[in-house]
């Protein structure tokens, strides 16, 4: 990876996306090259405002969450990277996973007693209901844009009606926060899943989109032609009888009108594997739209498993016996 790239993420200083992106640079690049890298990235308020700063060339790449295990799919990313300004233009071209853990952090002096509000992310906050029905239960939800924003506000005095927030850890040390109470997710098991975001074409007119690496997965939306019984069944039997895995399904609404519906999903494979091509094609042909966002090798490195006749070879082999016959 280059130097020269540059960088953005869902902000502010803090975040789990920052962590992300830490996380990243260091898979990728010398311990040194990588904090570099880091403190030269930009945050941004938003996950629209962070990848308009790719589409409009600000940075190279950015870093914002897209799944949460358990939450789902966080649907302000989902969004942005499907509306109309993203077709075609941004590509994914990579993942990583981020253990979460959750810290309350408040003003130092703060006491616990006095909190009567509590700010955090809409994501962060399902995560430690639990928690918070246990040992606040008298406290009120306060929404942010961030958990990062949560601390961030709270350290300047700039929010009102929240006296504590839910935050990661770094997050409460880069704003000078103290601690009341550590590991307060109610799964102790959670991860996020973050996404790397580039413009489709990079700077040499070339496509963004990785070479396959054996364990990949290529993220798509679906759009049906209308709302009929079997309408959904006809676009997954195109991945099912080319022996593809689905590892996700969301629904996500068009907007054009109540009950209007089009589908985020993850498959197995790579858009250059054979297999992943003739899907694309069937979706093409019976659906009304196919979004590509992008092929890009899976976090936990697992190989696809492939059975012998959805096997390259085994389309290839195909291919040459049709050939024969015209």
């Amino acid at each position: 990876m280059s130097a020269r790239e540059t960088f953005g993420y869902f902000g502010p200083e803090g975040t789990f996306t920052q962590a992300a992106l830490r996380q990243w640079h260091h898979q990728h690049n010398d311990a040194e090259a990588a904090e570099a890298l880091l403190a030269e990235s930009v945050p941004y308020a938003t996950v629209p405002a962070a990848l308009d700063a790719v589409r409009e060339g600000e940075v190279d790449a950015v870093m914002v969450p897209i799944e949460n295990s358990v939450e789902g799919g966080v649907s302000s990313t989902l969004d942005a990277l499907n509306s109309e300004d993203s077709e075609g233009t941004l590509r994914l071209v990579g993942e990583v996973l981020v253990p979460i853990t959750f810290v309350l952090a408040v003003r130092p002096g703060t006491r616990e007693d006095a909190i009567t509000g509590v700010g955090s992310h809409s994501h962060a906050w399902p995560q430690v209901r639990g928690w918070m029905t246990k040992n606040l239960p008298g406290a009120t939800y306060v929404p942010t844009l961030s958990t990062a924003a949560a601390a961030q506000g709270l350290a300047r005095g700039e929010i009102g009606q929240y006296q504590a927030a839910v935050c990661a850890p770094m997050a409460a040390q880069v704003f000078g926060l103290d601690t009341l109470a550590t590991d307060i997710g109610d799964n102790v098991g959670a991860v996020t899943r973050f996404v790397l975001v580039k413009r489709a074409r990079g700077r040499d007119g070339g496509s963004s989109t990785p070479e396959p690496t054996g364990h990949d997965k290529t993220t798509l939306v679906l759009y049906q032609h209308d709302d009929r019984p079997g309408g959904l069944l006809e676009l997954l039997e195109q991945l099912a009888t080319r022996g593809i895995s689905m590892t996700r399904l969301e629904s996500r609404p068009t907007g054009a009108a109540m009950g209007s519906y089009c589908f985020s999903i993850d498959v197995d494979g790579h858009v250059a594997d054979e297999r992943v091509g003739e899907a694309l094609m069937g979706l093409q042909r019976v659906a009304a739209q196919v979004r590509f966002l992008g092929s890009y090798a899976r976090a936990d490195r697992r190989p696809v498993d492939v059975r012998p006749d959805a096997s390259d070879e085994a389309y290839v082999a195909a291919q040459e016996w049709l050939d024969s016959l015209r």
